[in-house]
């Protein structure tokens, strides 16, 4: 299951709404066939710059976002370089100074706190100017509400939101989940999923022809 090599808009005469996998050049960025990010304020092909920030390839992590997401307009992904050190006797960044301080270059990731990779599973939605924070994996499925702050992991198919986020309610019951996790319609043929979209689009899990 793949798109265009070069199509950008999904939507004829819509600029606003762009596939994100086709606008993503930085290598630390993995994006999945079909997931798609809207910006009504910026131009939505800037996004590694826009929404992506504090990603220093210094530090090696990297955001992996699945397939079949959606973003909408000012989602932020904050990573490890935002993260001042905890573990020193003060937050200030100076080995990011290491000239003024003559400290070893090679130690500038040592002015932060590396709390790992952002994780986006597939099927996520992730509301209106929802921060995630670096470390975070989210699961298939989960939704992230407007303006919420994930600062830890989110189960498969479970709606969060406030600041820090925290589970509202899951989607469905846990045989849907389960049985959900274990389709991973996200992975099937075109063909397949678009003879299935009916059953998918009116939640009938026993309606998918398998």
């Amino acid at each position: 299951m793949t798109i265009s090599e070069n199509k950008i808009y999904p939507r004829t005469n819509d600029c606003q709404t762009v596939y994100l996998k086709n606008v993503i050049t930085a290598p630390g960025i993995e994006v999945g066939d079909y997931t798609i990010y809207n910006d009504f304020v910026n131009d939505p092909t800037g996004f590694q710059k826009n929404n992506v920030l504090y990603h220093y390839p210094v530090n090696h992590d990297r955001l992996l976002i699945g397939r079949f997401c959606s973003i909408a307009c000012g989602a932020k992904f904050l990573f490890n370089s935002a993260n001042h050190t905890m573990h020193s006797l003060s937050t200030y960044t100076f080995p990011i100074f290491f000239e003024e301080w003559d400290l070893d270059i090679k130690n500038v990731a040592a002015a932060w706190d590396n709390k790992g990779d952002i994780v986006i599973g597939n099927d996520v939605w992730i509301g209106y100017e929802a921060v995630i924070m670096a470390g975070v994996t989210i699961g298939d499925g989960a939704i992230i509400g407007t303006r919420a702050v994930v600062t830890k992991d989110v189960p498969p198919y479970t709606i969060v939101g406030d600041i820090p986020a925290k589970p509202i309610r899951k989607r469905f019951d846990d045989e849907t989940i389960s049985t959900l996790l274990r389709l991973k319609w996200w992975d099937w043929p075109k063909k397949k999923i678009a003879a299935n979209l009916d059953s998918i689009q009116s939640g009938r899990l026993d309606a998918l022809n398998l």
